[in-house]
């Protein structure tokens, strides 16, 4: 599986009338719908980069199916997930790249816990790198809303932008930076054990 491979599309491209034909007919996994299944999934991708709170959802949504069809007409097949599956595993990196876009200064927040290296650490391969990102965003979902909240924000941006940003955290939580300091490394202590074991349980 390397839908990061394919991160250097050139995002003017559009499928052609049989590139698409393609696209849709691998969609429908061979019971034609006619067209409701492109639409559930482009509704459905919509959904996702809503949740992710992003600006122009409907660009990252086209922009992510557009990449599996290209892959698609390029590859001829893709077998290694179902249609859902992989056009989730592609708006995911449409999404990391959007954050570095709308943020230059900062990682994206899901993968800019630094010292657990999720994005880039050894070069890991397409396929452990998004199980990673998988585990990540799963441990984030078992976190309280409040944790969340706290991890993200003090992991934000770049190094003055951190700097700036837990001062006001801890401000607003009421806590002195190393109160804050403590808080967040346990909750990253957690993370990190929640990922790992994510990671090996395959």
């Amino acid at each position: 599986m390397e839908p990061t491979a394919n991160s250097t599309l050139k995002r003017s491209w559009t499928p052609t009338e049989p590139a698409f034909r393609k696209f849709l007919q691998w969609l429908d996994q061979g019971i034609d719908s006619n067209g409701e299944r492109y639409l559930e999934m482009r509704r459905r991708l919509l959904r996702y980069f809503d949740h992710k709170h992003c600006l122009a959802s409907d660009d990252l949504a086209d922009e992510t199916l557009n990449r599996v069809a290209r892959r698609l007409e390029e590859q001829g097949a893709i077998t290694e997930a179902t249609p859902a599956q992989y056009c989730y595993i592609v708006a995911k990196f449409v999404f990391l790249e959007y954050l570095r876009q709308a943020h230059p200064q900062a990682e994206a927040s899901e993968a800019n816990l630094s010292s657990m290296s999720l994005a880039h650490a050894a070069h890991p391969g397409a396929e452990a790198e998004e199980k990673r990102m998988q585990c990540l965003e799963q441990c984030l979902e078992k976190l309280g809303a409040d944790e969340r909240e706290l991890i993200l924000e003090y992991y934000r941006g770049g190094q003055h932008e951190k700097i700036r940003g837990r001062r006001q955290l801890a401000e607003r939580l009421a806590l002195t930076l190393n109160a804050l300091s403590i808080r967040a490394c346990r909750i990253r202590t957690r993370l990190e054990g929640c990922v790992n074991r994510c990671c090996e349980e395959g």
